[in-house]
């Protein structure tokens, strides 16, 4: 079996695995762009990750189907926001399809012409590395270029709840 034939061989029952994925707490992005006509453009994902520090790398995964995927997929640059507590009505308004999701003067536009969202615990201003096929997601590969660290913890996303961080006892 090659690699390629693998995706032939589904198996699992998909509503089992959904569910089995909301039970591994995931931190909270959006993720900005401007589309071709300067377009503010974004998205929320829990499915995110470093992948390197050397190049400093990370992915995150948009869904095919998103109403902004054509634009992150031209896009050359792009922020990744890591959602601080009080931004989990943002995170969900950037989740729904066809919200205002830059309604209110939420995002202004940053120093390489990218929309930044204040107050997030973390934002990374990623140029375009790679960009990859993922079933039914596009994987995101951005070279990290600048790091912007915020006050804040970030949020967690379990069993489809925002939640806060505390110490494990």
């Amino acid at each position: 079996m090659t690699f390629n034939d693998a995706r032939l061989q589904q198996t699992v029952d998909i509503d089992r695995f959904r569910e089995a994925m909301t039970r591994f707490p995931s931190g909270v992005t959006i993720v900005t762009t401007t589309d071709s006509v300067g377009k503010p453009r974004g998205f929320t994902a829990s499915a995110f990750c470093s992948l390197s520090a050397d190049p400093a790398l990370v992915l995150v995964c948009i869904a095919n189907t998103a109403e902004c995927h054509a634009a992150f997929l031209a896009a050359e640059r792009w922020n990744i926001h890591f959602v601080a507590p009080g931004q989990a009505e943002l995170a969900m308004r950037f989740a729904t399809r066809g919200a205002d999701k830059f309604g209110g003067g939420v995002a202004r536009t940053d120093v390489v012409g990218q929309p930044h969202i204040a107050g997030s615990s973390v934002t990374l201003r990623c140029a375009e590395f790679s960009k990859h096929p993922g079933g039914d997601h596009t994987i995101l590969v951005g070279r990290v270029d600048d790091v912007e660290l915020g006050e804040e913890e970030p949020t967690v996303y379990h069993k489809r709840e925002f939640r806060s961080l505390r110490p494990a006892s």
